[in-house]
């Protein structure tokens, strides 16, 4: 990590070196320093995965370069500006009236999407994204759903061919990062995922966040653990939670996660059907299936994955009854939030 943190530093000055007009500057934030996809924001994040002794070190080292890089940001946005000619200057009419611009806002969707990242960050969990363009073998097969199996009927999947489909969940990123990296492992894996279904409560595309732990001695009182404490800060209160036996082809045992029903507070009402409880995500062990089709030995390793939908977390914080309204683009809607 040291060394691409300096590799990103010599790359931002000489990058920064050849912006020569103020239009350019934009991209080169966005491309080193921006919050979701700037690189030294994205090896900042990668902390999480460093042996513990030597992260005040390289978090040290981080933040130093990007106060610097930073730095020599804003004297070159400075340089630019006092550059302009009086000539320039001129020929601006300084009397004409301003104009009002309106101020954008986050997607409720990302802003909850953010508030899940930034829970799970805090718990130590890195943050993985993939193709949504996915392989059979990764969306099913290597999460113990082979060709044939019933589960696959549940998907309702969108195949580009026999072999190639649209990913129906972020689940595939747990096969590909344990198929390439040794435990312990710790990651959440939020992005798009398609399935052929609509209505008040389904869209064909919607977004999900998978996590995983994979580590020795690992027990579903962790999940329990892991999983209320995130719900509790989630929704800023105390919620009652229930783990219902369930059935999953990647985890074993299962379970469907529910909370007190945030409308009533667990008295029951026409949201939750009466029952004064409301589904939230599907959780389990890791099939020991799964841990040898990425060769671990499930007698050594053990661990956890659970998969959440960020619409209905969405609709249940915000109290929104129809989850197409996230993709109807009226501002009167999304401006609310």
């Amino acid at each position: 990590m040291e060394l691409e943190l300096a590799r990103l530093k010599d790359e931002a000055i000489q990058t920064l070196k050849g912006v020569t007009v103020a239009s350019e500057l934009e991209p080169f934030r966005v491309k080193f320093l921006g919050r979701k996809g700037g690189s030294l924001t994205g090896v900042m994040r990668q902390l999480a995965e460093v042996p513990k002794e030597d992260r005040p070190r390289l978090g040290q080292l981080a933040n130093e370069i990007k106060k610097e890089v930073t730095a020599l940001f804003e004297q070159k946005k400075q340089d630019l500006s006092a550059g302009q000619t009086p000539q320039k200057q001129s020929e601006l009419d300084l009397s004409l009236p301003g104009r009002s611009l309106p101020f954008g806002k986050l997607h409720p969707v990302t802003q909850v999407m953010e508030e899940i990242c930034s829970i799970f960050e805090g718990m130590g969990f890195a943050v993985a994204e993939g193709p949504d363009v996915e392989t059979d073998h990764y969306n099913f097969e290597a999460l113990n759903i082979p060709k044939h199996h019933p589960a696959r009927d549940m998907h309702d999947t969108f195949y580009v061919s026999d072999s190639i489909l649209l990913r129906t969940h972020t689940s595939n990123m747990q096969a590909r990062i344990m198929e390439n990296m040794e435990p312990p492992l710790r990651y959440i894996a939020p992005g798009k995922v398609y399935r052929c279904d609509s209505d008040i409560t389904h869209t064909p595309m919607f977004v999900q966040v998978e996590g995983f732990l994979v580590d020795r001695d690992v027990s579903f009182a962790d999940l329990k653990g892991v999983l209320t404490s995130f719900l509790h800060h989630m929704f800023s209160q105390d919620l009652a939670v229930r783990f219902r036996p369930s059935f999953f082809p990647f985890t074993e045992p299962s379970a469907e996660v529910d909370i007190a029903c945030v409308i009533c507070g667990g008295e029951g009402c026409r949201v939750c059907k009466r029952t004064g409880w409301i589904e939230i995500l599907g959780a389990g062990l890791i099939d020991p299936e799964v841990m040898k089709m990425v060769g671990y030995d499930p007698d050594e390793y053990s661990g956890f994955a659970f998969g959440l939908g960020v619409e209905r977390i969405a609709m249940l914080k915000y109290g929104i009854n129809d989850i197409r309204l996230y993709y109807e683009n009226d501002l009167r809607f999304l401006s609310q939030f």
